[in-house]
């Protein structure tokens, strides 16, 4: 469990800086250069990716479980994937309606991920890392509709298409092979 946590702390610690201290991200790069931020940034949230994945595997097969869920609960999660595959690629395409209409396409893809994961486990894993995860990005969502930024603009229904297809494929793939090969659990059986 200590890997566990430890992820956890390295990798949302990096992430909530700049909801806590707005001013901070923008003086280390105006001391160190974006580069060199960027580059300390992302060496630490995958540290602490890498942390949280490691100490989840070692530690799911001894948590303690707060729940079984039910059968149907694996369907709702896995509806719940594939949209987040599609939001998590509409994030990164030209705008589209999705991304128009929902503003931050990832963050709403990270909600999803994560509930769809709390349905399908019920051990204490899973519920600290995908608790975790959700928590941030609920949070995030806040932070960021707080700031004043404008509404992306719809381009073309180019980058709808786009994350459709890449999303549904993607997700394809990842469910009926990568998920186990990755994380040693076969989310369609």
């Amino acid at each position: 469990m200590l890997y566990l946590l430890l992820g956890i702390l390295v990798f949302f610690g990096v992430h909530v800086v700049r909801m806590l201290k707005p001013d901070f991200r923008n003086r280390q790069i105006e001391a160190l250069g974006e580069g060199p931020w960027k580059g300390m940034y992302s060496a630490a949230s995958l540290a602490g990716l890498a942390l949280i994945v490691w100490g989840w595997m070692q530690y799911r097969e001894e948590a303690p479980i707060f729940y079984f869920p039910p059968d149907w609960s694996r369907h709702i999660a896995a509806l719940l994937v594939l949209g987040a595959f599609i939001l998590n690629f509409a994030a990164y395409m030209p705008t589209g309606r999705i991304k128009a209409a929902v503003g931050h396409p990832f963050l709403l893809a990270v909600i999803l991920w994560s509930i769809a994961h709390l349905l399908a486990n019920g051990d204490l894993a899973s519920l600290m890392v995908f608790g975790s995860f959700l928590i941030y990005a609920l949070w995030n969502r806040v932070a960021v509709a707080a700031r004043p930024e404008p509404a992306p603009a719809f381009v073309s229904i180019k980058g709808d298409i786009l994350a459709v297809v890449i999303g549904v494929i993607t997700y394809v793939i990842f469910a009926l092979w990568l998920h186990r090969w990755l994380f040693g659990v076969a989310p369609m059986g």
